[in-house]
């Protein structure tokens, strides 16, 4: 089974819905033959870097102001908790993903994507870490077990993966993508937002039920291609049936 996440490193949602993700995963036997890619998504492509803006000075131009960007949020605080997430809205740090996203392009090359995706996600919610900054990604590539000198030249170079970046944003509007976290699974299924573990068990049982109940392969030439077929030794000459 294969699951494509399409999520963004400063979508609070985004790490909400993986967590509950993994919580249906591990009532799933043998998890670890489940493939997961992780695909990038921008919320605000136009967001500027950090500049220093307060988070809720930044939200409350979207949400009808500070205030109403505060109440809003310690519900979210509250729903990750919940799953055992802990949110630090009032030191969190607004900035543009996209060069977070390229260094996940790069992690993936070297299988360590999953791992760099949860580092970003908790220093973002939970530690208030500029994640779009060169410094500080570099240091979380480095923590994933990536090499510090590879990772120094992509966060340095802005179109190293980017191509690969504006790929997967395409694909998504393809897809009807509006929202994250949208979870793909064998490009079948689909669950939109962070729903509750059950749902994505669900999802998951749905899939490895249609996978396990697949026909044998059947052969369906006369007397199983027995004439007409060459092996490393011989060929068969068909025999005339008229």
């Amino acid at each position: 089974m294969k699951i494509e996440i399409w999520s963004d490193f400063v979508c609070p949602f985004c790490y909400i819905g993986k967590r509950k993700l993994e919580v249906a995963l591990d009532e799933i036997r043998g998890k670890d033959r489940i493939e997961i890619e992780f695909k990038s998504f921008q919320l605000d492509p136009d967001s500027a870097k950090y500049s220093g803006q307060n988070f809720y000075e930044s939200m409350g131009a979207k949400f009808g102001g500070a205030e109403k960007a505060k109440q809003m949020t310690a519900s979210i605080a509250q729903q990750a908790k919940e799953v055992g997430l802990e949110f630090n809205f009032d030191t969190m740090k607004p900035t543009n993903t996209f060069d977070a996203h390229r260094m996940t392009k790069f992690a993936k090359v070297h299988g360590k994507d999953a791992v760099l995706a949860e580092k970003l996600l908790y220093a973002n919610f939970t530690e208030s870490k500029d994640v779009g900054n060169e410094v500080v990604l570099v240091e979380l590539a480095v923590e994933a077990g990536l090499s510090k000198e590879e990772a120094l030249a992509v966060a340095s170079n802005p179109e190293a993966y980017a191509d690969e970046v504006r790929a997967d944003i395409e694909e998504a509007k393809l897809l009807g993508v509006t929202g994250v976290p949208f979870f793909v699974f064998n490009r079948k299924y689909a669950i939109s937002g962070a729903q509750p573990p059950e749902a994505f068990l669900q999802a998951l049982e749905k899939v490895l039920e249609e996978e396990q109940s697949v026909s044998a392969f059947e052969n369906l030439s006369p007397d199983n291609g027995a004439d007409a077929t060459c092996t490393d030794d011989s060929c068969a000459v068909p025999t005339d049936k008229s």
